[in-house]
């Protein structure tokens, strides 16, 4: 196939769940405003999107997974999102062993963003260019 160029166009995440799978989903779904596409019918995964942004939900429990695992989502409209989150009544970030939120601020390199700890400890930055 001469002359043909690959195109990557999106990543799918897999994230560990923690111990309790349906407490991560709905953290996901209620909180964090994800739709479950599939489930498993044992729950060792679930896939969920929302708008363009799918992630996959692991049954892992391993806390050195989650805690080192980190992932940021670009997006339009990161005052809004941030404002429909502080309506879910995430804690603050600096909880220990909790599901949190940061503040919203300006970055160095151009961004706004705030970010997430879900119930696993996996940490989700939600961020906005600034540029331009």
């Amino acid at each position: 196939m001469t002359g043909s160029t690959a195109v990557l166009q999106s990543i799918t995440p897999m994230l560990p769940a923690g111990k309790d799978m349906q407490a991560a989903l709905a953290f996901y779904e209620h909180k964090l405003g994800f739709r479950a596409i599939y489930k498993a019918d044992d729950l060792s995964m679930a896939i969920l999107e929302r708008d363009a942004v799918e992630i996959m939900l692991t049954a892992s429990d391993d806390p050195h997974t989650a805690s080192q695992t980190s992932l940021r989502i670009q997006l339009s409209g990161v005052d809004a999102l941030y404002a429909e989150y502080q309506q879910q009544a995430i804690a603050p970030f600096e909880q220990v062993d909790e599901p949190g939120m940061t503040t919203l601020k300006p970055t160095p390199w151009g961004t706004r963003e705030f970010a997430v700890r879900d119930v696993a400890g996996v940490c989700i930055t939600f961020y906005e260019d600034q540029a331009g």
